[in-house]
């Protein structure tokens, strides 16, 4: 079938096969041209389909050559429509892992359920006896409680009045202001529920009881903390509720782990466009404004090079881990930087209407967004019929 973005209120609905596997190799020719690192040795990705966690996989697997396993809540194609572009993302990268004589295996289903763990302990066992990464990069906006079985959902609001602000539509580049009602105690603890720590701690847990975690095995994941344009609505709102419960996980985590001298860190990365922050109120002009000025100064990072970044001169530099007060490894130090974030705030103050295209960077946002689920691409014909 012809396969063409089909976007609706800023989720592409669809994925391209070709496009997919395209971003997916794009990443692999990065890290190819980067140093090599002593890394790990067997990883473990829990969301390994995209954005993070999918750049996270390739950097272990073509930097250190890690063997990996990923799990992701994708779906494969049917009779009436393609597969997910997590799908065709982790069957690309497996692809080409292999090819490379890399250890690559996809296990798709709901990784919140004690079904699904098992699952992937038991192949753990199988592939490589044990894991020396774990990372937790899953993004989704509901959880079913694996214990009670009460399904909770995540909010994007504020906490305690009304947030307005700025905003524009990423696709058509139209300003608009938004205003967001503050969430109720429920809400906030909903989305602590699905986007906080507490099913990193059961999956670390699981695998501390199976026995399938390496001596000095690391696990890691990801947080955003952001500038004070944001901060109402992500890091003092409800988002930054749960990001704050993953982080205090974190340091429980690497209690448990201490038996093993292992450690578990949460890694303060920079803003990108994602799936899930392309959704997000204020944000995608925020990034716009952003991608302006890093690019000006030599500084703009995609997914891939920010993980690249992270294992290679981070984590797996030799040394102690180099993290802020708080424990955490911050990779959003570029985008954080005082002469970055005066020229932002600066342009933010005084962007309109007729000043969004001169003053953002949508294009590139556009060509980030569209490259995600493989479109966009130049070298690929969109008019031509692909099996899906």
């Amino acid at each position: 079938m012809v396969v063409k973005p089909m976007i609706r209120n800023n989720i592409c609905m669809n994925a391209h096969p070709q496009g997919c596997a395209l971003h997916v190799r794009e990443q692999i020719d990065y890290v190819r041209k980067q140093p090599r690192f002593r890394g790990p040795r067997n990883a473990l990705i829990i969301g390994g389909s995209a954005g993070y966690g999918l750049a996270t996989r390739i950097a272990a697997a073509f930097g250190a050559g890690a063997g990996t396993l990923s799990v992701a809540f994708e779906k494969p194609a049917s009779e009436k429509r393609g597969a997910t572009v997590g799908w065709y993302t982790s069957e690309a990268f497996k692809k080409e892992a292999e090819k490379a004589g890399l250890k690559a295996e996809n296990i798709y289903g709901d990784a919140f359920s004690f079904e699904i763990k098992d699952e992937a302990i038991a192949r753990i066992k199988e592939l490589f006896g044990q894991v020396d990464l774990v990372v937790y990069s899953l993004a989704s906006g509901m959880r079913p409680d694996p214990v009670t079985g009460v399904q909770y959902r995540s909010v994007l609001k504020p906490i305690g009045e009304v947030y307005r602000a700025k905003s524009v539509n990423p696709m058509t580049g139209e300003l608009t202001e938004v205003e967001i009602s503050p969430a109720a105690e429920e809400e906030i603890q909903a989305t602590v529920k699905v986007m906080g720590g507490e099913d990193w701690e059961m999956w670390v847990d699981a695998l501390l009881k199976a026995g399938v975690l390496a001596p000095g095995a690391v696990t890691l994941a990801y947080s955003y903390i952001g500038p004070d344009i944001t901060m109402a609505v992500y890091r003092e709102g409800t988002i930054g509720r749960a990001k704050e419960h993953l982080e205090n996980t974190a340091k429980v985590l690497t209690g448990k782990m201490a038996a093993l001298n292992g450690a578990a860190y949460v890694s303060v990365n920079k803003a990108l466009v994602t799936r899930a922050s392309a959704v997000i109120p204020v944000v995608p002009l925020y990034l716009g404004i952003l991608f302006r000025v890093m690019e000006k100064k030599g500084l703009h990072e995609g997914c891939i090079e920010q993980m690249y970044r992270l294992l290679s001169s981070r984590l797996y530099a030799g040394g102690p881990v180099p993290t802020d007060d708080e424990g955490r490894i911050r990779l959003d130090d570029w985008e954080m930087r005082d002469d970055v974030q005066k020229e932002v705030l600066d342009i933010w103050n005084r962007i309109d209407q007729a000043g969004v295209a001169k003053l953002a960077d949508f294009d590139r946002y556009q060509k980030d967004f569209l490259h995600l689920h493989g479109f966009g691409y130049d070298s690929i014909d969109y008019d031509r019929d692909v099996d899906v």
